[in-house]
């Protein structure tokens, strides 16, 4: 569900910035506040439908980068960071970072 919830972000970002639109997409809303909402959301939510939501995430990320104006990589966020580095933040960049730590998590002796 975390990961489905970025990925969608992204798409938000990616849309906003073909729109032109300069506004902050997380005003006064902090990034642990999300994943709370989104972590209390999902484990009421059958697993089954949240890796749907996820898979449809991703998918409609994949396809806003196939359709995307590469020149739009270059434009500058809100916070600073280019449309590059946004997008690579909440997609690959994220799902590296936690399948990282999933697998350190997995490759860890067994604590007794």
């Amino acid at each position: 569900a975390h990961l489905g919830y970025w990925a969608g972000h992204a798409v938000e970002v990616i849309h906003r910035t073909e729109l032109g639109s300069e506004e902050e997409d997380l005003i006064g809303t902090a990034v642990d506040d999300i994943n709370a909402t989104v972590a209390r959301i999902a484990r009421d939510t059958p697993l089954a439908t949240v890796q749907r939501r996820e898979a449809a995430s991703v998918e409609a990320l994949v396809d806003r980068l196939r359709a995307l104006d590469p020149a739009l990589l270059s434009v500058a966020l809100p916070d600073g960071a280019t449309l590059d580095q946004g997008i690579r933040e909440d997609g690959s960049d994220h799902y590296r970072e936690h399948a990282e730590e999933l697998r350190a998590v997995l490759e860890a002796p067994a604590r007794g």
